[in-house]
């Protein structure tokens, strides 16, 4: 995975008006959150945005395919995430629209708590 940072610096751009962008290394790429909610990572360059089964229809619909990556000995694996449409990388009002609905994909993740210690 690699990071531009002139993408990480227009990701933050583009949504200031709605919050704040934060980022976390994560194996060579980043995971964006916005005010805390996890939204997108970024990878090889390109921008992938948090989808789930209540938001997949609008991804599908827009032609937004799903992130893979080679797990080895010839698997492929997926994640929730789907490649950000073209026309946000230079629209600042299209990387809100689609942020926001990753934001609320992100948002519906079930919160994981930590067990006490017996």
């Amino acid at each position: 995975m690699a990071v531009d940072p002139g993408l990480l610096a227009w990701v933050e751009e583009a949504l200031a008006p709605v919050g704040t962008v934060t980022k976390r290394a994560m194996m060579g790429g980043a995971t964006l959150y916005l005010d805390g909610t996890i939204f997108a990572i970024v990878d090889d360059d390109l921008l992938w945005f948090k989808a789930d089964a209540t938001s997949d229809a609008v991804w599908d619909d827009a032609g937004c395919a799903r992130f893979t990556y080679e797990m080895g000995e010839g698997r492929t694996g997926t994640m929730n995430y789907r490649r950000a449409p073209d026309d946000v990388y230079d629209d600042a009002d299209a990387l809100r629209e689609w942020a926001l609905l990753a934001v609320a994909a992100g948002a519906r993740v079930p919160v994981k708590r930590k067990k006490p210690p017996k």
